[in-house]
């Protein structure tokens, strides 16, 4: 199931997009306002946000551009803006700024909805919406699917022995496919700790990874090194 977040000041419209987005079978988080937005972001896994521009505290455009420059953590989830007709110039900032789509208000359910599953087909084609079982905790990407609750892993459907360093390795890359990790990152994620010169055990960790899930190790369709920087999930 996609969460999607909406974020408008005026209750009724939040309200109404709640009672659409639900009905298609999204999980709908509201806020009223951008720093609100951003919390919820940094606690809940999002996977579509439809943001007001005019809004008290912190507005649309200036959310956006926080949600931008934060993209490791967000994983470059799609953004539509909800502007008015007058709001034109706003209009070009966001998309500028890194928005993705806008729908002016009075905005038409069927156009609205219809522009949220383009950008979540988009988004689920990159690779960026994970987690999307029907229970929390289950990511799947091109063919892997981890089971955090069973800490299990399947590869095509067939099941593949991970240990458990192999698999918090492995989920840390799978909640966020694209996204770089250095070799201190993955062992402070795996393990808890600074790795104090350890980290060359990474290596040795994402080589048995790659002999489980790569048909060819030596040339990976998964697990990338960028050299000099560290890992990611292509």
């Amino acid at each position: 199931m996609y969460n999607v977040l909406v974020c408008d000041d005026d209750a009724d419209i939040a309200s109404a997009l709640k009672i659409y987005l639900s009905a298609e079978g999204y999980n709908v988080l509201v806020a009223h306002d951008g720093e609100e937005a951003l919390k919820i972001i940094a606690s809940e896994r999002v996977h579509l946000v439809i943001m007001d521009i005019m809004m008290p505290k912190l507005d649309g455009i200036a959310a956006t551009v926080k949600l931008r420059e934060s993209e490791g953590i967000t994983g470059g989830i799609p953004i539509i803006l909800l502007t008015a007709k007058s709001e034109d110039t706003d209009i070009v900032l966001g998309l500028n700024i890194g928005a993705d789509d806008y729908v002016t208000k009075p905005f038409n359910p069927v156009e609205l909805l219809a522009r949220v599953k383009a950008q979540l087909r988009r988004y689920t084609k990159l690779g960026g919406a994970t987690d999307l079982g029907s229970k929390p905790g289950i990511y799947e990407h091109k063919g892997i699917v981890l089971d955090d609750g069973s800490k299990t892993v399947t590869l095509d459907g067939e099941p593949v022995s991970l240990t458990p360093t192999e698999f918090e390795l492995l989920k840390v890359l799978i909640r966020e496919p694209g996204r770089v990790f250095s070799s201190k990152q993955l062992y402070e994620a795996v393990r808890g700790e600074a790795p104090f010169g350890a980290e060359s055990a990474i290596a040795v960790h994402i080589r048995h990874l790659r002999e489980k899930l790569e048909i060819d190790p030596s040339s990976p369709r998964y697990i990338k090194v960028v050299w000099g920087q560290g890992y990611k999930l292509e």
